[in-house]
């Protein structure tokens, strides 16, 4: 008889600890047993909410804030990407655009059951490949991968209304206690906070797993 286990994932597609995080979140589900029925739903979280269309220098950004060459603050988050697997140099992706039409776009995907693998592609693509992903075109050929037709695609990242639930969502989160991301939850009972070692993924997926 199938277990069923729902993770409810709190992320945002510009944040590089979300991206290692969801890798190792990845690793260990891929290692639970075929029993276990898995349904992982993405919410919104802005990293940022104050970030403009256009985007901001993320490198002078950091410099101002923390007087000190980003490099340094970049090398760690490389580190850890590349133990999970993930060529990251952060010094390409200059640029943190706001992310209300990928959080978006990813909501709105739940109907296709592919809300995690959406998102995991837009962080990838803005990570990994460089991309802009404040720039509809991008969005929507990102999506269209993952089942979307193009024109109901740009239509719904350019609804007002749906943007608008979008952020409540995101505000919501940040009032129930979410201060960072990525944030984890497990069964609805366990929560897990930041992008911690694989085995601490796996830990909190075998414990929650025998208690199905």
């Amino acid at each position: 008889m199938a277990k069923l286990l729902k993770i409810d994932v709190f992320t945002d597609v510009v944040c590089p600890w979300c991206l290692v995080g969801s890798a190792r979140l990845d690793r260990a589900l891929a290692e639970l047993p075929d029993e276990v029925e898995l349904v992982v739903e993405n919410h919104p979280f802005y990293l940022d909410p104050s970030v403009p269309p256009e985007g901001v220098d993320v490198g002078e950004m950091l410099k101002q804030k923390y007087a000190k060459d980003p490099k340094e603050m970049w090398e760690r988050v490389e580190g850890e990407a590349r133990k999970a697997g993930l060529d990251l140099d952060l010094s390409r992706q200059p640029r943190m655009f706001n992310t209300a039409k990928a959080h978006t776009i990813t909501r709105l995907s739940k109907p296709n059951g592919n809300q995690h693998e959406l998102a995991n592609a837009i962080a990838e693509a803005y990570f990994l490949d460089h991309r802009q992903i404040n720039d509809d075109n991008v969005l929507v050929d990102i999506a269209a991968d993952f089942g979307w037709d193009r024109g109901d695609a740009l239509d719904a990242i350019n609804d007002e209304s749906e943007l608008a639930i979008t952020a409540q969502l995101a505000t919501s989160a940040a009032e129930q206690g979410i201060r960072g991301v990525p944030f984890f939850v497990f069964g609805e009972k366990y929560a897990l906070s930041g992008a911690q070692p694989d085995e601490v993924f796996k830990q909190a997926l075998d414990k929650i797993v025998s208690e199905l």
